[in-house]
């Protein structure tokens, strides 16, 4: 199996999972409610050890130690998709990116079991109970917010939903290592989890009374995985990195 290809994704998903989780810890006690700032905050730490156990992946692999990757790099070495590293903004588009990356993620993981990599097979495997909880909450909420909210909640809904999509579709960006990953059996490809997701979005979409939009008619927001990234990036990863940077030697 080719190693450069495995690296290929593995630095994307540990890369989303880490910006993501940066993201969903600046609700910590700005929420609209205790349990919801307790919901983020747990969300956030599940993404930041699902974070740990890819970049311990990539070290197996000779790549450098998870620290190392995640805190010494600047933004053009991350291959993450600028829809993370977003700010949060309003808590609707929170939300809405909250459900629409982890309905990613719960298809990814779903096929990721079945890999002929087997070390990400199994913490595929072991990742899909965290992560259903993470989809539980976030549809919990667009139904709630949309379905069963105020006319004020659905249109804020449905305008942070067309905000989102464009960037959402940017997840499924493809790399040089796109052939590869599928032909060896490493995973289905992003093309596929795609039409997988848009069906499953479409469907939570739909229960929320919402409207889903028109995804073909849609230019979706690359260019993050090959480096390219917002403004935004940079700001966040000088905020993350400034303990470790102080001492990158210190043990805690």
């Amino acid at each position: 199996m080719n190693t450069n290809a495995i690296k290929d994704l593995l630095y994307r998903m540990a890369d989303d999972a880490l910006i993501i989780a940066h993201r969903h810890s600046e609700w910590t006690g700005m929420g609209p409610l205790l349990e919801e700032d307790i919901a983020f905050s747990s969300i956030a730490q599940d993404k930041l050890g699902h974070a740990l156990a890819l970049y311990s992946l990539l070290h197996d692999l000779g790549e450098q130690q998870p620290d190392t990757i995640a805190f010494t790099r600047n933004e053009r070495d991350f291959h993450c998709c600028q829809f993370v590293e977003l700010p949060n903004g309003e808590y609707d588009f929170s939300l809405v990116r909250h459900f629409l990356f982890d309905a990613s993620e719960k298809l990814r993981y779903d096929a990721l079991q079945h890999s002929t990599y087997e070390p990400l097979a199994k913490l595929a495997r072991k990742m899909r109970g965290e992560i259903r909880y993470h989809i539980y909450h976030g549809q919990t909420w667009m139904v709630q917010l949309g379905g069963q909210g105020s006319e004020e909640s659905k249109a804020r809904m449905q305008a942070a939903l067309d905000e989102a999509m464009p960037y959402a579709l940017g997840i499924f960006e493809t790399t040089d290592s796109e052939n590869e990953i599928i032909s060896s059996g490493l995973f289905e490809g992003e093309l596929a989890l795609r039409d997988r997701w848009i069906a499953y979005v479409t469907e939570i979409v739909n229960a929320a009374s919402l409207r889903m939009p028109d995804v073909q008619a849609i230019t979706p927001v690359f260019g993050g995985r090959k480096g390219f990234h917002t403004a935004d990036l940079q700001p966040l990863l000088d905020e993350m990195t400034e303990v470790f940077r102080l001492d990158p030697s210190a043990e805690w």
